[in-house]
């Protein structure tokens, strides 16, 4: 299955693109207010209205020349935003002209090379025919005018756009119709890639004892007990403030991308550490997915009856909302409690996947 299509949106400061990525993915994630410069870092997330299928990143304004420190950082997160991207949105105000810095950033947006649309936003009393016509100098054809506040047009605008994004439905038959793919997904170091190794009873993937060896999604076809499996290696998922080296960034979209993809989710926490809310975090993820899921708590080797306890404890309340998985303790180093982690996966994928009847 090919990763799904990535849309970027970029612009101005104020402009509107965290109220337009809201709505896109029919979310209240990105933080909204009547306040330029509100959004810094990159926020992912799944693309819901159009019918799905592609993931969207809110960006931070862009002043479309060298300032501040801070400026520089932001036009960093979307240089990277827009090399991830297979389409970029250009979100402007409509109530206001083109200013030089639009001009600016458009065309270093077309010289990017990507398929760009350009979306003007706070376009409430503008005529739908004539709005937005001096708009047209900027050389990225008609203009699509969306109030994102109130989600006006913005159905009609991703609709123009999903026809150009590449297609992420299954390609032409390269496994097993009744392949399950399993994306194991966790923090930077809690033992992903060893887990990985174990289940394949092999060196396949590189394992080290420092956060961040895994940089991409590594898929892996495995058989066991005649079942057809997809094992997908993601990078770890850490807090976006921890993020510092550029080439770990794609990692999370990578591994959201990986999500999308898995009919199951291996959620791989580490014992020695407990909770964390970036556990809880990726949790949230993973159920937004609606993805089978199983809870798998890594590195119960070495731990006295008193700590397991407590961790049992922590760790049961603080994911309280993942009761209804399963959940194995396990040491993917030594071997314990890692076979019957499959089984667990192809049951809940069953489940998952079980029709109903009208009357059950």
């Amino acid at each position: 299955m090919k990763p799904q299509p990535v849309i970027a949106l970029v612009g101005r400061p104020n402009v509107g693109k965290s109220t337009l990525f809201n709505q896109l993915t029919r979310t209240r994630d990105a933080l909204v207010a009547d306040q330029a410069g509100l959004t810094r870092d990159r926020q992912y997330g799944v693309g819901q209205l159009g019918g799905g299928g592609y993931l969207v990143i809110d960006t931070g304004g862009l002043s479309g020349r060298d300032g501040s420190d801070i400026d520089h950082l932001i036009q960093q997160q979307v240089q990277l935003a827009l090399a991830a991207a297979d389409h970029v949105i250009l979100v402007l105000d409509a109530r206001a002209e083109p200013t030089t810095d639009d001009r600016q950033i458009a065309a270093d947006l077309r010289r990017t090379g990507k398929p760009i649309t350009l979306a003007l936003n706070k376009s409430e009393n503008l005529d739908q025919t004539l709005g937005g016509i001096e708009f047209h100098t900027l050389g990225l054809g008609q203009p699509h005018l969306i109030a994102a506040a109130h989600g006006r047009g913005v159905q009609q605008l991703i609709r123009h756009i999903l026809p150009q994004l590449p297609d992420a439905e299954p390609e032409a038959d390269e496994t097993p119709e009744d392949t399950i793919r399993i994306a194991v997904i966790g923090r930077p170091n809690v033992g992903k890639s060893t887990l990985i190794n174990r289940l394949l009873g092999e060196e396949r993937v590189l394992a080290y004892d420092q956060p961040g060896t895994t940089r991409d999604t590594i898929a892996i076809a495995h058989t066991a007990q005649q079942q057809h499996y997809v094992l997908l290696d993601t990078a770890g998922v850490r807090r976006r403030a921890r993020i510092h080296d550029q080439v770990e960034k794609y990692s999370v979209l990578k591994s959201l991308q990986a999500m999308q993809q898995a009919n199951v989710v291996l959620l791989v926490l580490d014992a020695q550490q407990g909770v964390s809310e970036q556990d809880m975090h990726l949790a949230g993820h993973i159920l937004d997915a609606g993805r089978a899921l199983v809870v798998v708590i890594n590195k119960w080797d070495g731990l006295t009856s008193a700590q397991r306890e407590q961790i049992r404890a922590e760790l049961h309340r603080r994911l309280a909302f993942l009761q209804f998985a399963t959940w194995h303790e396990i040491s993917a180093l030594h071997g314990s409690g890692v076979g019957h982690l499959l089984g667990s996966a192809q049951r809940a994928y069953q489940a998952a996947m079980r029709e109903f009847k009208t009357a059950e």
